[in-house]
């Protein structure tokens, strides 16, 4: 079931709630470009986003060989610019569909529309 299905069944008051979640726990799009364009070659934007091998794969590309290795994360850095949009819609996208699902399947909830 998609997100704007599951959302269509909710209260108003239920969206917002929904919409607080995501906020408050999913990423930020500057946050994650901030930390690509400083900390890019070391993975920094890849922890952010729980992309934790790659990361610590770049941290030691970098390191290891001595920062020649940072003409390869660099590259690979640019790259990821233009994933970062495509995985915070994707992370954002999941932590509503989660939090829908769970105000959903409340049985609390269910007592309130008897």
């Amino acid at each position: 079931m998609n997100n704007a299905n599951l959302l269509s069944q909710l209260t108003t008051n239920e969206r917002v709630l929904v919409n607080s979640e995501v906020q408050s726990k999913g990423k930020n799009m500057a946050l994650a470009y901030i930390l690509a364009l400083f900390l890019g070659l070391l993975g920094a934007h890849r922890f952010y986003m729980g992309k934790t091998g790659s990361g610590v794969t770049m941290l030691l590309i970098t390191i290891l060989t001595l920062g020649f290795g940072a003409i390869v994360t660099g590259i690979w850095t640019f790259v990821d610019l233009f994933l970062i949009p495509g995985w915070i819609r994707d992370e954002n996208s999941t932590i509503e569909r989660s939090t829908a699902e769970l105000i959903l399947n409340d049985p609390k909830r269910l007592a309130k529309d008897i």
